[in-house]
């Protein structure tokens, strides 16, 4: 009885002095760890839109209601996108989900509502099959594609002008991009009033 006791107590002590590091260590690295999604997040933002001088976060009661559409379940952020004082375009974070979780995507959209690139960021998809998604060959593929047509996603063959062609063996995540592009160019659209 006095060895579970003893070893009960050594295991409280052991708990707590872990949790104490951990508390510890969270609380030293938080603000470098937002500090370096902000800056992850400025790039993304300025990749694949890159006229753009400026950008400013589109918040508050309006686009609110906007986003409350169900159209707009993966949208995260909406950035219009400035240079010289006119609105060039608008940077839109969505996060939708793909086969291993949510894929974020930045989506860049210019006021002629054409893509000017994708950034597939953060994500939990399988390495050497969804996480292709990040490489430029495939996001290259969602540039010039526009906001009146609509992108669908093929498996193999030569893709039309709305279309792109699915990772080998990744179609969910492939569908997942293109939904979270799509949703960004329609959100482009109403925003720019077409």
């Amino acid at each position: 009885m006095r060895d579970y006791v003893r070893l009960t107590g050594v295991l409280l002590i052991v708990c707590v002095v872990a949790a104490v590091v951990l508390g510890a260590t969270n609380y030293i690295t938080v603000d470098k760890i937002a500090e370096q999604a902000a800056i992850a997040n400025d790039q993304a933002r300025r990749s694949v839109l890159s006229q753009a001088q400026e950008f400013t976060m589109l918040e508050g009661q309006e686009i609110s209601e906007l986003l409350a559409k169900a159209d707009y379940d993966s949208v995260r952020e909406v950035y219009e996108a400035k240079a010289d004082g006119n609105t060039v375009g608008y940077a839109i974070k969505t996060s939708p989900k793909g086969y291993g979780g949510e894929i974020e995507v930045m989506v860049g959209v210019d006021t002629e509502g054409k893509v000017t690139g994708i950034n597939v960021g953060n994500n939990s998809e399988t390495p050497g099959l969804g996480q292709n998604a990040t490489k430029p060959e495939f996001q290259a593929q969602y540039t010039g594609k526009n906001w009146n047509d609509g992108i669908s996603v093929i498996k193999n063959g030569t893709p039309k002008d709305n279309e792109i062609v699915a990772i080998a063996g990744a179609t969910i995540t492939s569908s997942a991009v293109t939904n979270g592009v799509n949703q960004a160019l329609n959100l482009a659209k109403e925003l720019s009033g077409n």
